[in-house]
């Protein structure tokens, strides 16, 4: 895809939520990424995204949001991002707690995170939720499958094996990648699968 421009000569834009989940990592990647490709980035930062970022990382606030072009506050409802007139190619929650996939999947939105993850859904543009760590009880998964059904993606940042991850950061970078191609971008960091670099099993054994 090339990132350049989209109609009208904008920059490819994406909304990326980080929510109070472990695992702020991935949303931190995220926007390293879409720096890279020149994808236009648009952050949102919970109350709760901020003091994980201060248990799980040695990065401050004001860091992470130097990352992206563009920041606002979890309680800007009016925000340019909660309309949908504002053109984007779609919105990723890296983390999203099950509060925010909870409030989503309702449509009942207290938040910028969710009201603009609301506004993503009705568009009918790409909506990317990395949900939080197992177990899951059964209203997480009702709220899964009801949010699946408004049109998102539901995608718990579970590790790829296969690319034989060397690291921590493999792990984030291979997830990450594959978040993005879901948005048609492409990144360098993904192992692709193919049965020709891998040990032929024998169906007989």
């Amino acid at each position: 895809m090339n990132t350049s421009q989209t109609a009208g000569g904008v920059r490819p834009r994406i909304i990326v939520g980080i929510s109070g989940a472990s695992g702020v990592v991935y949303g931190v990647h995220m926007l390293k990424q879409l720096r890279s490709q020149g994808v236009e980035s648009h952050l949102v930062m919970s109350k709760s995204a901020q003091l994980t970022l201060l248990h799980e990382s040695d990065l401050t606030v004001a860091q992470v949001r130097e990352m992206a072009d563009v920041n606002y506050t979890n309680s800007d409802i009016g925000a340019r991002i909660s309309s949908g007139s504002f053109r984007t190619l779609g919105m990723v929650v890296a983390r999203c707690s099950i509060r925010t996939l909870s409030e989503i999947a309702s449509g009942v939105t207290g938040s910028l995170i969710s009201r603009a993850a609301d506004v993503v859904l009705k568009e009918r543009r790409r909506l990317v939720l990395m949900v939080r760590e197992t177990p899951l009880h059964l209203g997480h998964l009702r709220s899964m499958a009801q949010v699946t059904g408004a049109g998102a993606i539901v995608y718990p940042p579970v590790p790829a094996f296969y690319a034989r991850p060397q690291s921590l950061g493999q792990m984030v970078e291979q997830t990450v990648g594959r978040v993005l191609d879901l948005f048609g971008l492409d990144s360098a960091g993904v192992h692709r699968w193919d049965p020709r670099g891998h040990t032929s099993i024998d169906p007989s054994t």
